[in-house]
């Protein structure tokens, strides 16, 4: 798997090298700034870029830019941002930039190597991966607007589940009840999200983006 990692701190930077590469990935970059990165991915097949939120010259949001334009030039094309703090509005812009492929990781999450690794993987293969901390900030916001404020407390926990990318097995594990409650609590999220039937899995990634979408909006 091909990876090109955007950090520019020197020693993170290495460090993720070195530590995808043990783990069997093919480091084909290690970039600085969001030029380089952009180069990059203009010059070579990568299946997943790593990114750093603040990136030169102004240490703001120059690499979340670079993956969204990345992801306009390829739709899909699998991003892992790595961040800091939890923030908010850049989380949901990259989230509205597509449904597949996408990761937003607190940068202490590395320190947990086989769930950091697991999730480049999975966001590689389409997945969508986002961090609890960031999932929680997010549907922590006062919610005035249809169609999230439908939701009641135990939906709004397994949303928030959802969209750390854990199937219904997993869910029903970590909130102790049975599989067939956790799948009546999803089919009633899509429906008050107003998500039509559809065979396609990426319906749980519609829900968590409808109420992206929904906070995104300026206040009136």
């Amino acid at each position: 798997m091909r990876v090109v990692i955007a950090e520019d701190l020197a020693l993170l930077r290495d460090g993720l090298s070195r530590l995808l590469r043990a783990h069997g990935f093919d480091v084909v970059a290690e970039v600085a700034d969001p030029v380089a990165l952009a180069a990059v991915l203009a010059g070579q097949p990568v299946d997943v870029a790593i990114v750093d939120v603040r990136m030169p010259p102004t240490f703001t949001n120059e690499g979340l830019v670079a993956a969204i334009e990345a992801r306009s030039r390829r739709p899909g094309m699998p991003v892992v941002v790595l961040s800091q703090y939890v923030e908010q509005l850049y989380a949901r812009e990259l989230l509205l930039s597509g449904s597949e492929g996408i990761g937003y990781l607190l940068k202490d999450r590395v320190a947990d190597v086989q769930t950091f690794v697991d999730a480049v993987r999975r966001v590689a293969a389409g997945g969508t991966v986002l961090d609890p901390k960031v999932v929680a900030a997010l549907l922590s916001r006062p919610e005035r607007r249809e169609p999230i404020g439908r939701l009641t407390a135990r939906e709004r926990e397994v949303l928030a589940l959802m969209a750390e990318g854990r199937s219904n097995a997993a869910i029903a594990a970590k909130l102790f009840v049975t599989d067939k409650a956790i799948d009546k609590h999803i089919n009633n999220i899509f429906g008050k999200l107003d998500l039509p039937m559809d065979h396609d899995d990426n319906r749980r990634v519609l829900a968590v983006l409808r109420y992206l979408q929904n906070t995104a909006a300026p206040s009136p």
